[in-house]
């Protein structure tokens, strides 16, 4: 968690310096209707993809699997809505990588060393 208060300071930070670099470059509306475009865009495929990935993971919970694949999607799928409502280009670009399936399969191997790290400290228990 130590890296979460830089996070905090400079992606909005980053991201005010790039949205004016953009404004200045290719003008306001331009800059607006973009960031317009891939919030509305952004919110209908983070619901197209998250009621694909819930419909997987209810599969799998029916049929009595691990839903472990499912989940981490799901979870992915979530941040990268969350990141595409935010207004800016940066976590436009992050959030469109957690909803697309090939850089998900990139992600989730790290994801799961990560999990798979803190249940071994005991800071994640599965009961």
């Amino acid at each position: 968690m130590k890296w979460l208060l830089p996070a905090f300071i400079l992606v909005p930070a980053a991201e005010i310096m790039l949205l004016l670099y953009s404004g200045n470059k290719i003008g306001i509306m331009p800059t607006l209707l973009l960031i317009l475009i891939s919030g509305i865009g952004g919110a209908y495929l983070a619901k197209r993809q998250g009621l694909k990935a819930f419909t997987d993971l209810r599969n799998r919970m029916g049929t009595m699997e691990a839903p472990g694949n499912a989940m981490i999607d799901g979870i992915c799928i979530f941040f990268g809505g969350v990141l595409l409502i935010m207004p800016g280009f940066i976590t436009d670009i992050a959030g469109l990588l957690l909803l697309f399936t090939g850089p998900r399969k990139l992600i989730r191997p790290f994801i799961v060393s990560w999990i798979y790290k803190k249940m071994k400290q005991g800071r994640i228990v599965i009961r």
